[in-house]
């Protein structure tokens, strides 16, 4: 849902222009009116339409029938509210629930199950970050960096730069950070009826829309081999075996043995986050990078 911010105000999300050029041109135009629609003047959402996730990375087909079962007063009261104190756009009030499920659906088919996994990694990375914040310095280093609109103190976190002012207590009921590829900003809870969480962008989105670096120089293909050469350019992200496997159109089982002599020989690291072991290139491995390019 955030994306549709990118869509709408492409002024503030100029890191995401290549995303957005390919989504503008897989949808349709009548798709893309009733999208942009759900945006408010005040660039609200729909809050129904953004459903808080119950596990981690639930899957998508999940949130879609979670929407599905919104009773429609609560459909009808967060349009309204959305648009306030203005009109809901006609072609938003002719639409009905099953048209807004069935239309995100073809949204996320049409601009992001492709691109899901790359966005996925940059928000699992920036999970790794945070938590290891967390463990070296308190609540005070997990937020430190967090957004320039947020800071700690006394036990408190504040969100500057918001509409209104408001509480909400987190004693007792834990904090969900849930990191964004599309939000500009912090976004706090709105209610304290519901479990606390804040919404942020991601570190590493300035990375997430580069193209893959073109096989380097014979040098190095020469002193490592052409298959290591290659994964050594693509690491320069952190990366899962499979992901590596596809960009390059090989077997997993076949990355995995370059990688193991990769890592071995201190070209590359490794970290387990969740079910995936993330490489990334080395100190060592970006100097040999950075001297075959001399």
């Amino acid at each position: 849902m955030c994306s549709l911010w990118a869509l709408r105000d492409p002024g503030r999300y100029a890191l995401h222009l290549p995303w957005r050029r390919a989504a503008l041109a897989a949808l349709e135009p009548d798709d893309l009116e009733l999208l942009l629609s759900l945006v408010g003047n005040s660039r609200a959402l729909p809050d129904f339409l953004t459903p808080r996730p119950a596990t981690f990375a639930p899957p998508p087909a999940e949130q879609f029938d979670e929407i599905r079962r919104t009773p429609p007063d609560l459909v009808e009261r967060d349009i309204a509210a959305t648009h306030a104190p203005g009109p809901v756009p006609a072609v938003l009030r002719a639409a009905t629930l099953s048209d807004l499920v069935d239309l995100l659906e073809r949204y996320w088919s049409a601009a992001m199950a492709q691109c899901w996994p790359r966005m996925r990694l940059v928000m699992e990375a920036d999970t790794t970050y945070r938590a290891r914040q967390l463990a070296t310095g308190g609540a005070r280093l997990l937020f430190a960096d967090l957004h320039p609109n947020v800071s700690w103190a006394d036990g408190a976190l504040r969100i500057d730069q918001m509409i209104g002012r408001y509480r909400v207590s987190a004693a007792g009921h834990g904090l969900l950070l849930l990191p964004s590829i599309f939000a500009y900003k912090a976004i706090p809870p709105m209610s304290s009826a519901e479990r606390p969480w804040l919404a942020y962008p991601a570190r590493g989105i300035a990375t997430l829309w580069q193209a893959t670096v073109p096989p380097g120089p014979e040098v190095m293909a020469a002193l490592v081999g052409p298959p290591k050469a290659r994964l050594l350019l693509l690491l320069a992200e952190a990366l899962p075996t499979v992901e590596l496997a596809r960009r390059l159109r090989v077997t997993p089982s076949a990355v995995s043995q370059h990688l193991r002599i990769l890592h071995g020989s201190g070209l590359v690291t490794r970290i387990r986050d969740g079910r995936h072991v993330l490489y990334r290139r080395s100190a060592l491995g970006d100097r040999l990078i950075e001297g075959s390019d001399r």
